[in-house]
């Protein structure tokens, strides 16, 4: 009898949210924009040994004394540590992101990086490591071979390279020894967690739910749903169907991202201006070093000097003053932008300087 009034249940949601979604194909699944509170990633980390390098591993005594403790654990007796060739092997840190629900037996990918002055990890194998949890507990055992993606040689001080090679991965090189357990929310309720927090959106995904089951936003990010009776023993089924209900996207706060370190400017369509005046012009200093040396006559007392000779030039390019009506939008502001010639790392500081006076209505984000 319960199973049939599940089965109804569901027959009469499906009903409800298909039509729905075939209404609004511009809309947004719950499910994308979401996740359930405490459904979580886990981060776990070792110390551990990559060996067979050709030459390019470190030099380290606690690398030597690591090589020392391995053999001994796999019961080779040595003497002394330093009997082992240096080079062929580095220290690592391996590092590793568990998901939810991991159980016994999974396979995840693993970062390897050295930790001393290894030069590369190009060719090496991770022995056996184990990899724990930030409260100690083991989760999972790494071991394989390391992949770098690229290559580095050198020879007579020369070095080049395609890659990073002090860092690598290796696929699926860790095992794990237990089962993640992972609780979905609490006895009669689950709270969905927005990826950003929203007010508008999160007010929407509560009225949205409220369709299916018993809803309210309890702050800018998070809404709770009390589980229906039928599915407090089933809540996998219950938040299939929460995740692939959909709603209206909200308008993304305006934004203005910047990147120095490249030159990059991302600029959202809903960025405005208040009115403003901008001038730029360039000024360039320039300064050449000529050496030279003071050669004595023949014969005469004195001795070879080496000096220098500096020319210090300053071009100033003409400046350009335009004007920045009010409300402009993305087109205009660009528009005006390229109208006084600038390059990227200018719009950079004149950016900054519309907003700190006041004319920039957006956030100003530099990464």
């Amino acid at each position: 009898m319960k199973n049939k009034l599940t089965a109804l249940i569901l027959t009469a949601l499906m009903a409800l949210i298909l039509p729905l979604q075939a209404a609004n194909a511009a809309n947004i699944k719950i499910g994308d924009i979401t996740h359930v509170k405490g459904v979580r990633n886990n981060q776990i980390i070792g110390y551990g040994l990559v060996v067979g390098l050709p030459g390019t591993g470190d030099n380290s005594r606690s690398t030597q004394l690591t090589n020392k403790m391995l053999l001994m654990n796999l019961g080779t007796v040595i003497e002394q540590e330093n009997y082992i060739q240096k080079g062929s092997s580095a220290a690592v840190i391996v590092t590793a992101t568990v998901p939810p629900f991991a159980k016994n037996g999974d396979q995840i990918d693993v970062t390897v990086s050295t930790l001393a002055d290894a030069k590369s990890l190009e060719g090496g194998v991770l022995v056996q490591t184990v990899m724990k949890a930030p409260n100690g507990e083991a989760v999972a055992v790494a071991q394989g071979p390391v992949s770098v993606g690229g290559v580095t040689a050198r020879n007579n001080g020369t070095m080049k390279r395609t890659a990073i090679t002090t860092t690598g991965r290796i696929p699926g090189g860790a095992i794990m020894e237990r089962d993640i357990d992972t609780e979905i929310g609490d006895a009669n309720s689950i709270t969905l967690s927005l990826d950003h927090s929203d007010y508008t959106m999160v007010s929407r995904i509560a009225k949205r739910i409220n369709a299916v089951a018993p809803a309210k936003a309890i702050d800018g990010s998070s809404v709770q749903i009390t589980i229906p009776g039928a599915f407090q023993n089933d809540r996998i089924t219950f938040l299939s169907i929460l995740e692939n209900l959909e709603v209206a996207p909200t308008t993304e706060r305006a934004r203005v991202v910047v990147n120095e370190r490249t030159g990059t400017i991302v600029i959202g369509s809903q960025v405005k201006l208040l009115p403003a005046a901008v001038a730029h012009g360039n000024i360039t200093v320039s300064v050449e070093t000529t050496n030279s040396v003071s050669q004595p006559e023949s014969f005469a007392q004195g001795s070879t000097v080496g000096f220098a000779n500096s020319t210090v030039g300053i071009e100033k390019e003409e400046g350009s003053l335009i004007k920045m009506n009010a409300n402009n939008n993305l087109n205009d502001l660009v528009n005006a932008l390229n109208s006084i010639g600038v390059a990227p790392i200018d719009i950079i500081s004149i950016l900054q300087a519309l907003k700190k006076a006041g004319s920039l209505q957006a956030d100003l984000v530099i990464i």
